[in-house]
């Protein structure tokens, strides 16, 4: 009975593990049906045994009763068939159960299939659809483009076949129109050789009745009308080669005085070279091309802002500044300079080198101010006068310079002055600025003495200053000693050998002559003499002269230099109108 037990504990833990640990290859629902009645038929059998033994067992094999040996084999008997046929039984029950479950899952399987396949089909006809739709427009639209490519084609066939048309019209018309005019001029040449043979017959006719009328034949004819002709030549011929020699005359006398013109102003220009011509040494002759400019705008901005004049020649690595304004000439000597070593040439750097060199040379006139004012010993003065006297440094009078004269007339006067008893501080001060209105003589209307009085008057000079700068070319008497002291120191100075030039001063004179009149002008900005007096270039305020006033007023300007002034040769009047406009992006 113990054997027993232990079998129905084997069967229990069967049931109770995995499936494929003992039934491999089956289904779960199989196997489990088959441990199942395998478990509870010795179950039966035991309950069978102990209701027909006389022993009673537990299901678990404890003895409750005794049985003999017979009895416990046929229990065991009973409990293997009883397993055997529950155990197939219960096996067929679940290959049964199994085939029903595969044959659902087949049947949801092929449903699920036709379903899809069913979708799939509706799609695919949808797309087979949009397909066709879009294949429809696109050949719709492929063949109203190529209908329209076909009718712009056939239109321009039809216009060239109708200008080829035309073509052989107008040719056709031509040709007939040629052969009409070769007809025509066939005919006329037909009857021009006709006349000319006809012509011919009337000249030798007539030949002969003159022959015969004038009893000379041609040749006789041509001779003796020769003759006359030579006779009445003779004459005529010695009437032209008097009017011809007395033209001539004339034309030397006018030629021969143009050259003697021509001759001293070009010994006048020789005469102030020294003080009205700079040289700007150049790198190389490369930075001549760079200067100039592309169309020369270049060398017309600088031109234009400084008013000097630009020599450039054959010359080697040299530019040549002409200008009778020594500061103007300075400013352009100093910006051109700057621009040579800058590289940089155009005509916005040109104007900024023009401004730079302006400030410097106002700078230098500061300084040659201070500097006169320190050497004469003078002190008290207004700066705006000590300014003044520094631009007397790009002065001059008869090609001596002003400043150097004022300097050298404030020595001496001091020197008369001590030996005199008299106050030299005072004389040598008189002395400094008895040509102190030379400064201003080009920009104010005036002698330079008068302007030199008022400008001492402005800045509050002492009178015997004043009265000594008027008194000093003998304008006023002199009532002082100081005045006499400064006329007597001016004129050693002016006197002494080499000092000055005539010529150089009347040039001076032409030129500040000549801007003034063009700048006495309502309208004029400012106006520069340039080319040795042979051309002033004048700059007009393009709000107050328009283009139409400015040949007016050109012409005017002429007739009035040619009335008022005396000079060799002619003067080009060179109006310039400019509008500019300047802002800045900030």
């Amino acid at each position: 009975m113990l054997f027993f037990g232990r079998i129905l504990r084997v069967f229990f833990r069967i049931y109770r593990r995995r499936p494929n640990a003992y039934c491999r290859g089956r289904g779960v629902q199989q196997y489990r049906t088959g441990a199942g009645g395998a478990f509870l038929l010795p179950v039966y059998a035991v309950l069978y045994y102990n209701l027909y033994s006389e022993n009673l067992y537990s299901p678990w094999g404890n003895t409750i009763k005794e049985v003999n040996g017979l009895e416990f084999i046929i229990g065991i008997i009973a409990f293997i068939v009883g397993a055997a046929a529950s155990g197939f039984v219960m096996f067929k029950v679940g290959v049964n159960y199994r085939k029903q479950q595969a044959e659902s899952a087949i049947g949801s399987a092929e449903k699920e299939a036709e379903r899809i396949i069913e979708d799939a089909k509706k799609e695919a006809e949808s797309k087979k659809k949009i397909a066709l739709v879009e294949a429809k427009d696109e050949i719709h639209k492929s063949r109203s483009e190529l209908e329209k490519e076909i009718k712009e084609r056939r239109n321009d066939m039809s216009r060239q076949e109708r200008r080829i048309q035309q073509k052989e019209e107008n040719l056709d018309k031509k040709s007939d129109n040629i052969e009409k005019k070769d007809e025509l001029l066939q005919k006329k040449l037909k009857q021009a050789e006709e006349k000319l043979e006809e012509a011919d017959k009337i000249k030798k006719s007539q030949m002969e009745i003159l022959e015969k009328i004038s009893q000379f034949t041609m040749d006789q004819a041509k001779e003796h009308l020769l003759s006359m002709l030579e006779n009445d030549l003779v004459h005529d011929k010695a009437l032209k080669i008097q009017q011809y020699e007395t033209q001539l005359k004339d034309e030397c006398e006018e030629r021969a005085r143009d050259l003697i013109s021509l001759a001293v102003s070009k010994c006048a220009a020789d005469q102030v070279s020294e003080t009205a011509v700079s040289v700007v040494p150049l790198p190389n002759d490369e930075m001549k091309g760079r200067i100039i400019g592309r169309e020369g705008r270049n060398i017309r901005t600088l031109e234009t802002l400084t008013g000097v004049d630009l020599i450039i020649d054959d010359t080697p690595e040299a530019i040549t500044l002409s200008c009778f304004d020594q500061a103007r000439r300075e400013v352009a000597r100093i910006a051109l300079e700057k621009l040579i070593a800058d590289g940089r040439i155009h005509p916005s750097r040109i104007e900024e080198m023009v401004d730079k060199a302006r400030r410097e040379v106002e700078h230098k006139i500061k300084q040659e101010g201070e500097r006169a004012v320190l050497e004469t010993n003078v002190h008290g003065l207004n700066h705006e006068l000590v300014r003044l006297i520094g631009r007397l440094h790009y002065r001059t009078s008869y090609r001596q310079n002003v400043l150097n004269h004022s300097i050298e007339v404030a020595h001496l006067a001091g020197i008369m002055a001590s030996e005199l008893g008299v106050d030299a501080n005072l004389a040598r001060r008189a002395g400094l600025l008895h040509d102190v209105g030379k400064a201003l003589s080009y920009e104010i209307e005036g002698s330079h003495v008068q302007i030199g009085v008022d400008v001492c008057r402005k800045y509050k000079e002492n009178a015997d200053v004043i009265h000594a700068i008027e008194a000093h070319h003998g304008d006023v008497e002199a009532k002082t000693v100081v005045a006499t002291l400064v006329q007597a120191a001016d004129a050693i100075s002016a006197a002494r050998p080499g000092a000055r030039s005539e010529n150089y001063e009347n040039y001076i004179k032409r030129l500040q002559k000549l801007e003034e009149i063009c700048t006495s002008y309502d309208g004029v900005e400012k106006s520069f003499a340039i080319q040795a007096g042979r051309e002033v270039r004048i700059m007009v305020f393009p709000d107050k002269i328009n283009d139409e006033k400015m040949t007016i007023v050109a012409r005017e300007i002429a007739q009035r230099i040619e009335n008022e002034m005396d000079y060799p040769g002619q003067i080009k009047i060179n109006l310039i109108r400019e509008s500019r406009a300047v802002e800045y992006a900030k």
